[in-house]
């Protein structure tokens, strides 16, 4: 049940502008970009904190945008993205 919230709270956080971060979160592989690879972060117990640890981490590899595939965790979350550039 604590997945199913966490992706129901990162597709209604992910409408919400991150102006200052360079790599854009989206809900769909982006048709002119192609996969670059995959990246794994944890957070605390908020979803913003771990968004916000996903995308530095697609910065750090270049990418231009990233899209979560997985959220877990009750106290601490834990998630994965693919990322393309």
């Amino acid at each position: 049940m604590n997945k199913i919230t966490a992706v129901i709270a990162a597709a209604l956080l992910s409408s919400v502008s991150f102006a200052g971060l360079a790599a854009v979160e989206v809900q769909t592989a982006p048709a002119d970009q192609q996969q670059i690879g995959h990246i794994a972060a944890s957070a605390g117990s908020n979803l913003a904190s771990l968004q916000d640890e996903l995308s530095a981490k697609a910065d750090k590899m270049g990418a231009k945008s990233f899209r979560i595939t997985s959220v877990s965790g009750p106290n601490q979350l834990h998630g994965t993205a693919v990322i393309y550039k």
